[in-house]
C-alpha cells in the first residue's frame, strides 16, 4: 500500500488519522505565561493535524527566556492548557506539547522575580533578544549551572510532564533542538565543563538522556518524543568532528529508554547549514519508534520521503501558521495563504487567529 500524508498511522497506543504533523512553533500570546481562549481557538481550528506538538513550554521559571511564553508548572498553567486539550480532542485531534526550557536564550526582563538564568557554561549567546519592559536587549552571561541545580531540573522536568498529563495533553516532546538549554549541553560551543557533564560525548548527552529516562518513568515513553537538531548554527551553536558519533550514541540510549518518537529539525530550506543525509538515514535506521521529519515541505516532497521510508511523520511549520485548515488545503491541491511575518510573535489575534 501506498504511503503518503493521508495514511493513518500509530504513535504508541494513539491512533493518528493523518501523517501531517503541526511542529511547535513560538507565538508568545501567553499573557503572564498561562494559556488563554486565543490560544484555545488557535490549537483547536488546527486539529486537522494528525498531530499537535504545542510551542515550547518552560518547565520552570527558570526556563521563561521569551516574552509571553507560556509555562507547565503551576496550577493556573494547567488548567489554562486544560481547556486547550479539551477543545483539540473534542475536535477529534491529538495534541503533545513540547517542554522548552531557554537556557542561556534568556532575559531578566522577561523572567519572574527571583528566577535565574542557568546553562551549562557561563556564555552569553550571541545577539539580542525581545522585551516587552525594554526592546532588544543583548543577551546576559548566565550563571553556569550547579550539579544541584542540574539535578533540580531535571525534576522540573519531570514535574512538567507529570502536569502535562494532568493537562489532557497525550504526551509530551523534550525540546533537545535550537540551542535552547538540552541542546546547550549536547553541543561543544555552548558546553565548555570538565565535569560528568560536559567534555566527552558520553557526559554531553547526559542531561538528555537523564531527562528522557525521569519523564519515561514518570508518565511512559509511550508519551515521549524528543527533537533534535543535529548541525544546527541557531542561538550560537555549532557543528563538531564528533556530532555524528554523539547523535547516534543518543539515539541508542533513546532506544534502551523507550522514546515513541524523534524529530529531526532541518532548517537548511532557510539557509541553515544541511544536515548531514548520511546522518539522518543512519538514525532513521537505528531509531526504534516513530521518524518525524521537518523542513521546507511541500506535498509531493513529503510524500516522495514518506514512500522512500525516509520518516513517518512530516511537520509543518509555518504553512500552519496562515492556513488552520493546511490538512484540507494539501488534500485538495488549495493555494497556500502567506504568513504575515510581522505578527509572528506580537500578543493578540492578529495575524494569531484571524487567518
Amino acid at each position: 500500500m501506498t504511503t503518503n500524508l493521508f495514511t493513518p498511522v500509530t504513535l504508541g497506543a494513539l491512533q493518528l488519522k493523518n501523517r501531517i504533523v503541526m511542529a511547535p512553533l513560538t507565538r508568545c500570546r501567553a499573557s503572564g505565561s498561562i494559556p488563554n481562549e486565543l490560544m484555545e481557538k488557535y490549537y483547536r481550528l488546527r486539529a486537522g493535524a494528525g498531530l499537535i506538538i504545542a510551542e515550547g513550554t518552560s518547565p520552570s521559571a527558570n526556563g521563561l527566556g521569551y516574552a509571553r511564553q507560556p509555562g507547565l508548572f503551576s496550577a493556573e498553567q494547567v488548567q489554562g492548557w486544560k481547556k486547550v486539550t479539551d477543545a483539540v480532542h473534542q475536535a477529534e485531534g491529538r495534541i503533545f506539547v513540547q517542554l522548552m526550557h531557554t537556557g542561556r536564550v534568556s532575559h531578566a526582563a522577561n523572567m519572574q522575580e527571583g528566577t535565574k538564568i542557568l546553562a551549562p557554561s557561563a556564555l552569553a549567546a550571541p545577539g539580542e533578544m525581545w522585551t516587552d519592559s525594554s526592546g532588544l536587549q543583548p543577551y546576559p552571561v548566565p550563571d553556569e549551572m550547579t550539579e544541584a541545580q542540574i539535578i533540580d531540573t531535571i525534576a522540573e522536568y519531570v514535574l512538567a510532564a507529570k502536569n502535562a498529563i494532568e493537562a489532557g495533553f497525550d504526551g509530551v516532546e523534550l525540546h533537545a533542538a535550537n540551542g535552547y538549554l538540552i541542546d546547550q549541553f549536547l553541543n561543544t560551543a555552548t558546553n565548555t565543563r570538565h565535569d560528568a557533564w560536559g567534555g566527552c560525548i558520553e557526559n554531553r548527552i547526559r542531561f538528555a538522556v537523564e531527562i528522557a529516562r525521569a519523564t519515561a518513568l514518570a508518565i511512559g515513553a509511550q508519551h515521549i518524543g524528543m527533537r533534535i537538531s543535529p548541525y544546527g548554527v541557531f542561538n550560537g551553536t555549532a557543528a563538531d568532528e564528533q556530532m555524528d558519533e554523539m547523535y547516534k550514541l543518543l539515539i541508542a540510549e533513546l532506544n534502551d529508554i523507550g522514546l515513541v518518537y524523534i524529530h529531526i529539525v532541518d532548517h537548511s530550506s532557510m539557509g541553515a547549514p544541511q544536515v548531514s543525509p548520511v546522518l539522518k538515514a543512519a538514525l532513521r535506521s537505528a531509531f526504534k519508534g516513530r521518524y518525524i521529519l521537518s523542513g521546507g515541505y511541500d506535498l509531493l516532497r513529503a510524500n516522495s520521503d514518506l514512500e522512500a521510508g525516509r520518516g513517518d511523520m512530516i511537520a509543518f511549520g509555518r504553512p500552519f501558521i496562515s492556513n488552520p485548515d493546511l490538512v484540507e488545503k494539501l488534500r485538495s491541491g488549495s493555494p497556500l495563504t502567506e504568513p504575515d511575518y510581522t505578527t509572528f510573535y506580537t500578543p493578540g489575534e492578529k495575524g494569531y487567529t484571524d487567518y
